[in-house]
């Protein structure tokens, strides 16, 4: 069983609005109408103000999950590994030799 509250026609409407007049009369129904017109704009109005505090929310914790997967993908990656050479093996390979070592050199043909 399916109840289709507002699922109104013209004809029914119609009727609604003549019991209405009947039961309220000319002078009260403008001010019921005026009424129920301000009713619905402040549920509209509380409803889009909980609704966009549900949204702010929502995205905070998207931020606050993207901030974490990050933190966790640069922990996983690995560091750059920076390895100092003395100075004699820092000179690179058909290059002059350090001073030190040509002077090595100079004495032994001597």
């Amino acid at each position: 069983m399916i109840l289709l509250f507002f699922n109104f026609g013209t004809g029914e409407i119609l009727l609604l609005l003549l019991v209405l007049f009947v039961v309220l009369g000319p002078k009260k129904l403008p001010e019921v109408a005026r009424t129920l017109g301000k009713t619905i704009n402040d549920m509209k109005r509380a409803s889009s103000g909980f609704k966009d505090e549900i949204n702010k929310e929502i995205n905070r914790i998207e931020k606050d999950v993207k901030i974490d997967d990050i933190n966790l993908d640069a922990k996983k990656k690995p560091k750059a590994i920076v390895h100092v050479l003395p100075d004699e093996q820092s000179v690179a390979q058909g290059s002059d030799a350090p001073e030190a070592d040509q002077n090595e050199t100079k004495s032994d043909n001597q």
